[in-house]
């Protein structure tokens, strides 16, 4: 089974969200099923087969989630995020001013789900191959 250590180091390569499609390929590769990761401090669950789970630790200070949401100012963001124009923290930064709480990634689906605070969908991504 994969380890959070060995996502981290593939993590460690993403510059920017344009970077991403190429780290999902490979943490999918590792036997990551899907991952939850909460905005407010970028921790994030992991899972894989047989109902295998590890959790990283919290990567920064706790952001503030705003209870408006913004998805218009949030799409435009990420937008921007995966065009290179910000870095991780930034962007998630960007997910807590517009109010999304954590997003959802299903590798099988090759989905990506944000949230906000009360559990609805935001916005629903294919994630390319």
């Amino acid at each position: 089974m994969f380890t959070v250590s060995q996502i981290e180091d593939v993590h460690s390569k993403v510059k920017s969200g344009g970077d991403f499609p190429r780290y999902i390929q490979e943490i999918k590769e590792m036997g990551v099923l899907g991952f939850e990761t909460w905005v407010k401090d970028s921790h994030t669950e992991y899972h894989g087969a047989n109902e295998y789970r590890t959790s990283s630790t919290a990567q920064y200070e706790n952001l503030e989630i705003s209870t408006d949401i913004n998805k218009e100012q949030f799409v435009k963001q990420l937008k921007a995020h995966q065009q290179g124009q910000t870095d991780y923290y930034t962007f998630c930064k960007d997910c807590a001013e517009n109010g999304i709480e954590k997003w959802v990634v299903d590798l099988d689906q090759m989905t990506c789900i944000y949230y906000d605070k009360a559990g609805e969908e935001i916005l629903l991504e294919q994630i390319p191959s």
